[in-house]
């Protein structure tokens, strides 16, 4: 199975789309690409957004046919995350899981807010740069419940499974352990990043604590289910497309139709990244 990239427009303009393919064909990420890559070993399909060190904000589109992922705007205008000192952009690379859906009419019992009416948010900590549209296997290490307007926004900590330190993280106490400050920084910039923007710090549940695998594996099975809600039409959509390709259900569409939704379109290759530039490298004062 080969995922790729089918792009419209130029970055940084409002025209700016990329849709997903699956062995060439148009799918959409928020329905057709599996949650589980490999559901018995706990592996996870994450579409990246956003990669690290970058500051636009980009996002899966509820809203549009199958669902690509464009910059969001506000009034108009592209949004970008502003750098709060000491960060650049965003320190992980950012996206989501899809099947998963956070529904807007359900109150969690241990935040005691709804849903932000999103797919869950991911924070993928391994070394290597991402890229927009790209999808990642990722083991899930623990989640941070960020409260955002008054709404639970769920931020799954996890790692590619291809990263050199992958086989030693199986629990959110190893991201401390092999990257040491990354769970503070993880709180800070959540913490911080829209006050250049003249908002407010955001807030958490739980302290700001990050919660181990064991609950975020509940979180997301909870999303999972709600996103099956959303798909087979128990809850209101709104205006959520429901658009997609493989589900053979009333809102599947031919291949056809996928390629008119996504006419203009250029396909891409995975863009070459020397990731020697990127690798992480964690001091722990400990050992100076």
């Amino acid at each position: 199975m080969s995922y790729t990239t089918r792009v419209v427009g130029q970055p940084n303009t409002l025209d700016y789309r990329v849709f997903i393919e699956k062995d060439g064909k148009v799918i959409s990420p928020f329905h057709d690409i599996p949650l589980f890559e490999n559901e018995e070993n706990g592996i996870y399909n994450m579409v990246v957004e956003i990669p690290r060190w970058t500051n636009a904000k980009m996002e899966i589109s509820k809203e549009d046919a199958l669902n690509p992922i464009k910059q969001d705007t506000k009034k108009g205008k592209l949004r970008y995350v502003r750098n709060a000192f000491p960060h650049h952009g965003y320190i992980w690379n950012y996206g989501a899981l899809p099947r998963t859906w956070e529904d807007p009419n359900q109150t969690n019992s241990d935040t005691k807010c709804v849903g932000d009416n999103d797919p869950i948010d991911v924070c993928e900590i391994g070394e290597a740069i991402g890229y927009t549209g790209q999808v990642k296997q990722v083991k899930v290490l623990g989640v941070m419940a960020l409260i955002d307007e008054g709404e639970t926004d769920w931020k799954i900590m996890a790692i590619d499974v291809n990263d050199p330190l992958a086989p030693k993280m199986n629990d959110v106490d190893d991201i401390e352990r092999y990257m040491p400050g990354l769970l503070h920084a993880t709180y800070e910039w959540f913490r911080i990043y829209k006050i250049p923007d003249g908002k407010p710090e955001n807030q958490f549940a739980f302290g700001g604590e990050a919660k181990k695998k064991a609950y975020a594996v509940d979180v997301v099975k909870e999303t999972a289910e709600a996103w099956s809600d959303l798909i087979s039409g128990k809850s209101d959509a709104g205006k959520i497309e429901l658009t997609n390709t493989s589900l053979g259900n009333a809102n599947t569409v031919s291949q056809a139709t996928a390629d008119d939704i996504t006419v203009g379109g250029i396909r891409k290759d995975a863009p070459l990244i020397d990731q020697s530039l990127h690798k992480w490298f964690f001091i722990s004062g400990s050992k100076i």
